[in-house]
């Protein structure tokens, strides 16, 4: 499944390419946009694998906004004027679609994402492969370095405090951390990676969810309550081992 945002300033435009998404079986639409200060401020909240993105916008033209992003995704730019395909070209957009575009050029360009998709992943998989076959110096976990983490968010490297990492939220390829009085930050990452990397401190409870133990208010069957509005499920594969701890902190019969 590819995540995918459109930004148009024109409302029928936009209409019409959110349909053509949705008649694509492995698009998913994140978010419709028709700015693109709106659209910066959906990718500050959500992963997104792919835009599909005007060029001819008020405030900020999507070309410009393009370049402004440090790792942008793919990119498939839709305009009226013909004289940008040079330009869309240079930063590397996977098509260029001309209006009007009908369903079929739509297709066309859904299915070169999906293509550069693929190849993004086998490169990126080739690469993990590569690096624990031929590095011998271990990678040393957070109880060897200080209370710290960096993570690629927002097109941005982040330091994030470990003490301060409520739970960690898996969705497909992403992960969604919540922090103590901060806004939950969304890095492409996977839950094994993170939960290797963590302290002891830290479990497992489900294939989606890492939780800091210190931060348990409430245990009650099988869901761990962190606060007032936030229940997360403790999984069948993980309930022996998250049971076999709350057993050492238990006091009575």
């Amino acid at each position: 499944m590819i995540r995918v945002l459109a930004i148009d300033d024109e409302p029928l435009a936009l209409q019409q390419l959110v349909a053509y998404i949705r008649k694509i079986p492995f698009l998913e639409l994140v978010a419709e946009c028709q700015s693109a200060i709106q659209a910066q401020e959906v990718l500050n909240q959500e992963p997104v694998d792919a835009i599909f993105c005007d060029i001819n916008m008020p405030d900020l033209n999507g070309m410009d906004f393009v370049k402004s992003l440090a790792v942008p995704p793919l990119i498939v730019f839709t305009t009226a004027y013909s004289e940008y395909a040079v330009e869309g070209f240079k930063v590397d957009a996977v098509d260029y679609l001309l209006k009007p575009f009908g369903l079929q050029d739509f297709q066309r360009a859904a299915n070169r994402l999906l293509s550069r998709k693929e190849e993004r992943e086998k490169r990126k998989e080739n690469t993990q492969s590569s690096d624990a076959s031929s590095s011998s110096i271990p990678l040393p976990s957070s109880s060897e370095n200080d209370d710290t983490i960096f993570v690629k968010t927002d097109y941005r490297v982040v330091k994030l405090a470990v003490s301060d990492i409520r739970y960690v939220e898996g969705m497909s390829e992403y992960l969604k951390i919540y922090l103590e009085g901060q806004k939950p930050v969304i890095t492409l990452l996977s839950m094994k990676k993170m939960e290797d990397f963590l302290p002891p401190t830290f479990m497992r409870i489900h294939r989606s969810y890492i939780v800091n133990l210190k931060k348990i208010q409430e245990v009650n069957k099988n869901r761990v309550i962190m606060d007032a509005d936030t229940y997360l499920p403790v999984g069948d594969n993980y309930k022996e081992a998250f049971n076999k701890w709350l057993n050492t902190k238990f006091l009575g019969k």
